[in-house]
């Protein structure tokens, strides 16, 4: 059924080259460290925020009205 060679079928997309690796400096070496501080708060209080349960409509939402009249 199937042949040896791809003619009529799709063709295989070529690999990328591997990208070099960059020499980070002292700048990018803090920039990563602040981001990943970042996330990981921003990852506690996802965690924090997860197990309490109470009003949806806190803030400056007001009075929810109900369709009733």
């Amino acid at each position: 059924m199937g042949g040896q060679n791809r003619d009529g079928g799709k063709v295989k997309p070529l690999k990328a080259p591997k990208k070099a690796a960059k020499e980070l400096d002292e700048d990018d070496l803090a920039f990563m460290e602040k981001k990943r501080a970042a996330e990981k708060a921003q990852k506690e209080l996802a965690n924090a925020a997860k197990g309490k349960k109470g009003p949806l409509n806190t803030g400056n939402q007001g009075i929810k009205k109900s369709g009733k009249k």
